[in-house]
Order: structure tokens, then sequence, then C-alpha cells
């Protein structure tokens, strides 16, 4: 008996902001591969996100370990926005002194 080896596709999609998600779930790709490089298995992941399946988690982290440099500027482009917005947010809504602004907006 042979047996047929299927090429299955990485699960992974762009969103409409152009961010990489796992599976069929709101967890990023981001996430996913932080969590791996911090030290944790596949498992520990999906006990971590459980919307998340093991098996597209094992097969988003061999992906990565074949394509790291890729997805290592694709994370890092990812940080660079990240910070960009982070900064123009900052800049309309000042973040010091927001816990008193709220506070005596209740009172």
């Amino acid at each position: 008996m042979t047996l047929t080896i299927p090429v299955l596709p990485v699960p992974l999609a762009y969103d409409a902001d152009g961010v990489l998600r796992v599976g069929e779930t709101r967890v990023t790709l981001d996430t996913v591969i932080d969590t791996f490089r911090n030290g944790s298995t596949a498992e520990e992941i999906v006990q971590q996100y459980p919307s998340l399946n093991l098996a597209d988690v094992y097969h988003v982290i061999s992906y990565y370990l074949q394509k790291t440099d890729e997805i290592n500027a694709y994370l890092n482009d990812r940080r660079q926005k990240s910070k960009e917005i982070r900064r123009q947010n900052e800049s309309r809504f000042d973040p010091h002194g927001i816990r008193d602004r709220l506070l005596s907006r209740k009172s």
C-alpha cells in the first residue's frame, strides 16, 4: 500500500488589516511565534490560546523554522508599525494622568 502525502496549506491568513492570523482564529502569528521563542511548546501554546488547533500550531511552528528569515522580517515590520501607531496614539491622547482624569469624570 502506498501512502498518499498531501500538500497541506499553512494555516495562516491575512485579515483586513494585513495581520497574519492562525487558522480561523483571531490569534496572530506574532503571538504564536513569540510564545514559542519564549520556550513554550505547541501544547502549552494551545493551553494558553484554546481557540487554536494543535495541528495548526505545529504546522505554523514548522513553517517558521523553515522560513525564519522571512517571518522574522514580517515580525520586525509589525513591531515597527506597532511602535509608530503607539507614538501616534500617544501624541493624540496623552497617557500621563489618565487614571486621575477618568476618576474625576466618575465623581
